[in-house]
């Protein structure tokens, strides 16, 4: 489905360069906005969008990622019904923004009533790299793109808390096992049987380091890598910090029913306390100053494009 000039002398999966994706943002709905409850979240949304336009046209990344089309859209999930697109960011409200996006596709009546399983493995929802080039363009030039994301340092402790400190099939004997393997002195038969156990800091020595014994994994990727931002143009940044108030505003936008709400229901783990800034605090002690700077420098792109604040 490539051009056929492209076919004759590159394979389908070769490599764009200097990817170029619509700048022209979509022209969202605003006409309800007025001197009301909308108004300052409005300001703020525009504040924060030209703040990354502004750092992307600084970074001039358009120039530097050498990426396949197909690879830069693959974390996005479509909505066909009220033309939206949204790249997910694990441990940034992820899981209810795809009960959302179920319900507006007709998929489910309401999203207190789908579960964590259908929301992860039910297959419902369609991604953008599913359609061809040209559905690929086609939307990413019509639909209204959006994206939510987190304080990097947050989002890597509420992945670790979540994969390694609760039971889990996969992230257990995959990770665990390696991380256990190559960062711990002395592991117990146990331990290496198991892969359970993982201390925050073995993890950060996996994050780190550059010949890791497992690749990496979404949720803890940096949202540069998982979204693109300074290539593709989103129309809506929303945070995890106001993850209410921006996602049910950004529901207005679209047009979703009015009796839809964005869940306030934690998906799992009901019972741990939130990951805030002083649970993170607790978890940066175990690491040396060295590696807390490293993690930071690992997430360094993240914080600047959505001005966060360093830890």
């Amino acid at each position: 489905r490539l051009p056929e000039q492209q076919k004759t002398s590159e394979s389908p999966l070769s490599w764009f360069r200097g990817v170029y994706l619509p700048p022209a943002l979509h022209p969202l709905n605003k006409t309800f906005v007025k001197d009301g409850e909308w108004q300052d979240i409005d300001s703020t949304q525009e504040k924060r969008r030209a703040f990354l336009q502004d750092f992307c046209r600084k970074y001039n990344s358009r120039k530097k990622l050498q990426t396949h089309l197909v690879h830069l859209v693959s974390r996005i999930y479509v909505e066909d019904r009220h033309k939206v697109l949204y790249c997910e960011v694990p441990k940034a409200g992820c899981s209810n923004w795809k009960r959302v996006l179920m319900v507006l596709s007709g998929l489910a009546a309401s999203a207190n009533n789908i579960s964590h399983d259908d929301v992860h493995y039910g297959k419902h929802l369609r991604k953008l790299d599913s359609y061809d080039l040209k559905g690929i363009y086609a939307r990413l030039n019509m639909y209204t793109k959006f994206i939510f994301v987190r304080d990097p340092m947050e989002r890597l402790v509420s992945a670790f808390r979540d994969k390694f400190e609760h039971p889990n099939s996969y992230y257990h004997p995959v990770f665990g096992k390696a991380i256990i393997k190559k960062y711990r002195h002395n592991a117990d038969e146990e331990a290496l049987k198991t892969g359970s156990g993982v201390k925050f800091k073995e993890f950060i020595q996996y994050l780190l380091d550059s010949h890791r014994p497992v690749g990496m994994d979404i949720h803890w990727e940096q949202v540069s890598k998982l979204c693109y931002p300074c290539l593709i143009n989103y129309d809506f940044i929303g945070k995890f910090e106001t993850l209410e108030e921006d996602a049910n505003y950004f529901l207005q936008l679209v047009g979703a029913p009015a009796n839809l709400k964005f869940p306030k229901f934690k998906d799992r783990h009901s019972s741990d306390e939130r990951t805030s800034t002083e649970v993170v605090r607790q978890y940066l002690k175990e690491l040396s100053k060295e590696e807390r700077q490293l993690t930071y420098d690992f997430y360094y792109l993240d914080y600047l494009m959505f001005n966060y604040t360093s830890p």
